[in-house]
């Protein structure tokens, strides 16, 4: 039977949609383990995190937990950053650090047939750093270069104003990074950070083709990692929040532009409403923001609408890039989007679109083992298991265009928004 190339493939939507939960155990150290087998796949994925303790820092000192994580792998006491980097790459093994306001750890990626002996090495990553003060000097030259590079990107400045106008400049989630934060970096600041507020409340999650007795074997030697209790979190400080701020630039040939609002988290009964919404609004290649601004006016190459969180905060955010002279047109043009998908709602054709851009896009993340183990932190981190996806999928295929106009409504029309402009 000859193939007919000029005719697209069917598109067909699974039925049911049943993830099995990782296996859970809980290690000697009182550590969660969550574990995902993948059967004949030799390579092995293991994230240790704890719980992000950034925001419990004074502001003056809110890069010690991200230079104290860059720093694990800069010597210990028996190897040199040389004689670890070197070890790793001897092994084909990655290691890296893990950083949300929420979470902070170390993920390693390497080969079962290698894991007994770069295990160990990994694992001495956690107890054994000795943070060299020319290493951290080295550190401190390299992020003065990058604040100083970031702060001549219009895109950058614009986002990390996006986050002061949010929170407010004395909240650890709005504060602006600056050199005098780098300079007040001492070695004893890191290991005090290392010995006392890193380590708290570990959750391990690990994906590899092992069988029973060497998983006992791997829970045995994650079981010696220190796991410290968490600490009573400190109350962070009030939101402060400033609704517009612009900052010229006679030279920039662009501005960058950051639209949003405070949204809601991915827990709350409409946030897969609200995602569909977001979507049609600037999450895709498709959406109404880039076929007005980027195909129809060509004021940018790129516009992008996106739900996003830090910490415990949820917010909704429009980034675009455009041509310095139309930017109050852009800006013109973004509001009438936003007011006539919340009055007008979606057409059918445009509905079917999305909706089957969004169920393919859903299933493409759960492609090896490696996403699934991704996918379950994501949602465990949230307070939700597997269950989200299932209702996800359910709402995907039968929404309506009445109900993402509404949503959209209801959470787009609480005007006025924050407001940033940079060039």
């Amino acid at each position: 039977m000859l193939l007919d190339r000029s005719k697209a493939p069917d598109f067909n939507v699974p039925e049911d949609f049943e993830l099995l939960p990782p296996l859970e155990l809980k290690l000697s150290n009182g550590a969660k383990f969550f574990f995902v087998p993948t059967p004949g796949l030799e390579a092995t994925k293991i994230d240790v995190l704890c719980k992000g303790q950034r925001a419990s820092l004074p502001l003056e000192q809110t890069l010690v937990s991200s230079f104290t994580l860059q720093m694990l792998q800069e010597g210990t006491k028996t190897k040199s950053a040389g004689a670890i980097a070197e070890f790793f790459d001897f092994y084909a093994s990655e290691v890296h650090p893990i950083q949300t306001y929420s979470h902070e750890g170390l993920g390693l990626l390497s080969t079962k047939k290698h894991l007994n002996v770069v295990l160990k090495e990994f694992l001495s990553l956690f107890m054994e750093a000795t943070f060299p003060q020319d290493m951290l000097e080295k550190r401190q030259s390299q992020r003065k270069l990058s604040i100083k590079l970031e702060k001549e990107k219009t895109a950058s400045r614009a986002s990390q104003l996006f986050r002061k106008c949010l929170f407010g400049a004395n909240h650890p989630y709005g504060v602006e990074v600056n050199e005098s934060h780098v300079e007040s970096i001492t070695r004893d600041l890191l290991v005090s950070y290392y010995n006392d507020m890193l380590w708290q409340d570990l959750e391990i999650f690990v994906t590899g083709d092992f069988d029973s007795k060497e998983l006992e074997s791997l829970c045995k030697l994650l079981g010696d990692l220190p796991n410290r209790e968490v600490v009573e979190s400190v109350l962070l400080p009030s939101i402060n929040t400033l609704m517009a701020v612009t900052e010229p630039r006679d030279k920039s040939v662009q501005s960058s532009i950051r639209i949003g609002n405070w949204s809601i988290p991915q827990t709350h009964p409409d946030f897969i409403a609200l995602s569909v919404f977001n979507t049609i609004l600037g999450g895709y290649f498709g959406s109404r923001l880039v076929k007005n601004i980027r195909e129809d006016k060509g004021h940018t190459y790129g516009i992008f609408s996106s739900l996003a969180e830090i910490g415990d905060a949820h917010y909704w955010v429009i980034s675009a890039d455009v041509q310095k002279e139309f930017y109050l047109d852009v800006i013109e043009e973004i509001y009438h989007e936003i007011k006539k998908l919340t009055e007008d709602g979606v057409n059918g054709q445009e509905l079917e679109v999305v909706r089957n851009y969004l169920i393919g896009q859903m299933l493409k993340q759960f492609s090896t083992s490696f996403d699934l183990i991704d996918r379950f932190k994501a949602v465990h981190h949230s307070g939700m298991d597997f269950d989200y996806y299932a209702r996800k999928l359910a709402f995907l295929k039968k929404f309506t265009s009445e109900e993402i106009k509404n949503v959209g409504k209801k959470y787009f029309s609480n005007t006025p928004y924050i407001e940033v402009v940079v060039g």
